[in-house]
């Protein structure tokens, strides 16, 4: 078996000392972001894994602590019904096993703050959510021998253990339903394109309605919030006029586009059909009821935090696979 490469063949690979190595492995800020891009990518050619204190040791606490880091600002993390939910079905886990877990926001701007706690062994596991494409945490994570448990496919390139949604399948669920519905002038407002699990939303949509023919299909996009969803529904009433569905790829982004429809004039769904995606709480309260993709998030959660400890726990037993649980369409008042 060949030996493991050292750090400081990862330092002479990026072209830094090992000591900025070093640093970058435990998130200092003192590091710029294009040195730890240099880095990683040299961890990542070497397959460079850091190698951590064997549990037992003095350098393990007896109990266990994990954390669970939302890559998005604090704001939104308290303003998103999505991770109050997925956060409220990983802490009944937690707290069910005796393990204290801390919750913390981190944004690519905020990852050399949030990193050195994290992998520098004041944490046994961490549950990440919300990671978008090169997020500098995720990367650092990956690199960090810690045990890491995703609530969402990690972006492209970042090897993490993970649980999803089908969020493709459910956007196929919504695509069909429309074109069953004799719906012809289709459109979509998608979620963020650097956020895995919104590209697959669009990617299913689009493909369901190529495969039927559809293949100018025009798509606004938003950030999973009410009022992009508002506006991103003002700008697609623009470009194609005659519009007969919208399919938005969050809940509140469906609510904002039906409070756009209803201030042009269109009804829901006599003129225009509407359909979300979560089954969120609100999707049972906007007039009229919304016709949405339901993703069980209190199960993504309990998953994600129950193979997340099975990790910590079972060193001899790592789960193994990425467990992706099924989507299924609630058809409302707004089809």
């Amino acid at each position: 078996m060949a030996d493991q490469p050292t750090l400081a063949q990862v330092a002479a690979e990026a072209g830094v000392s090992p000591a900025t190595a070093s640093r970058v492995l435990t998130g200092s800020v003192r590091v710029s972001t294009s040195t730890r891009r240099q880095v990683h990518d040299a961890m990542s050619r070497l397959g460079y894994v850091r190698h951590r204190a064997p549990r037992g040791t003095s350098a393990r606490r007896s109990d266990q602590l994990v954390a669970a880091v939302i890559c998005e600002h604090t704001q939104r993390m308290f303003s998103e019904p999505f991770y109050a939910r997925l956060l409220s079905a990983a802490d009944e886990v937690f707290t069910s096993y005796g393990v204290p877990f801390v919750v913390m926001t981190a944004t690519p701007a905020t990852s050399t703050i949030a990193a050195p706690p994290l992998v520098t062994g004041s944490f046994d596991g961490v549950l990440l959510a919300g990671a978008r494409e090169r997020h500098p945490l995720a990367v650092t994570l990956a690199a960090s021998g810690i045990a890491v448990r995703s609530a969402g496919r990690p972006p492209d390139g970042i090897d993490l253990p993970f649980v999803d949604m089908d969020n493709m399948d459910g956007a196929r669920q919504a695509a069909e339903h429309l074109l069953l519905t004799n719906r012809r002038a289709i459109t979509v407002i998608a979620g963020p394109p650097t956020l895995p699990g919104a590209r697959d939303r669009l990617d299913g949509f689009l493909r369901t309605l190529h495969a039927a023919g559809m293949n100018d299909v025009p798509v606004a996009y938003g950030d999973f919030t009410h009022a992009s969803g508002a506006h991103a529904m003002q700008w697609l009433l623009q470009r194609s006029p005659h519009l007969d569905a919208v399919f938005a790829a969050s809940d509140p982004m469906a609510a904002g586009a039906m409070q756009s429809l209803r201030r042009a004039g269109r009804r829901v769904p006599d003129d225009v059909a509407v359909v979300g995606f979560d089954d969120a709480p609100l999707a049972r309260h906007t007039s009229p009821t919304l016709t949405t993709v339901r993703q069980p998030v209190e199960e993504l959660g309990v998953l994600a935090a129950r193979m997340l400890l099975m990790s910590i726990t079972s060193e001899d037993d790592v789960p193994h696979g990425n467990p992706i649980l099924p989507t299924e369409l609630v058809v409302r008042e707004s089809t």
